[in-house]
């Protein structure tokens, strides 16, 4: 069956379209992973037993101790957009979130859209929100969400967010962080 010169270009559109939408879900999936296994910590941290309630089974030195806890701390994995690489961990406490870059990836920190989207725009605005609420009496002044960029050089090596405060601004300054980051990899490639 031969198909027309107008019926193919209908099916290249056809093909592009599901494409497009293959990706989009697909990104909307992560998005969806990324949010259960923060709710997953969330749950891990509101529901723990006391120390002083455990018995202790057996003496443990310290080095094991320090690789027990590296092993539980938990991370969400921050991946590049369209090849799912790890370019970064996320590590949240009830005080911060730490987002860690990958060894193998480098990123100036002069990098767009690092600062006039990231720090700017995102962190920027819920200042912005916290510094009306310090005003209106709803927080104190050492409540307003801050961070810290700690680098190697000029390359970014980690990101911490202090006093996020709210558990809805997780996900956001994860979510932003990774596409953020994903854009600075894009821009660096150019």
């Amino acid at each position: 069956m031969k198909f027309s010169e107008e019926q193919m270009k209908g099916i290249v559109t056809l093909r592009e379209s599901l494409i497009e939408q293959i990706d989009k879900h697909h990104e909307s999936i992560e998005n969806l992973e990324k949010d259960i296994t923060i709710l997953d910590l969330f749950l891990k941290e509101s529901s723990f037993t006391k120390a002083s309630q455990l018995t202790p089974s057996k003496k443990i030195e310290p080095q094991e101790a320090t690789e027990t806890i590296k092993e539980v701390k938990n991370s969400i994995p921050i991946k590049q957009g369209k090849d799912g690489k790890i370019i970064a961990k996320a590590f949240v406490t009830p005080e911060q979130v730490s987002i860690v870059l990958d060894d193998n990836v480098e990123i100036n920190a002069d990098t767009p859209p690092f600062k006039s989207f990231f720090l700017d725009r995102i962190i920027g605005e819920m200042k912005k929100k916290d510094s009306a609420d310090v005003e209106n009496g709803k927080i104190q002044r050492e409540s307003i969400i801050d961070y810290i960029i700690n680098k190697n050089g000029s390359d970014i090596r980690e990101i911490i967010i202090k006093n996020y405060r709210q558990k809805e601004r997780v996900n956001e300054l994860i979510n932003t962080a990774g596409w953020s980051l994903s854009r600075m990899l894009e821009n660096i490639n150019k």
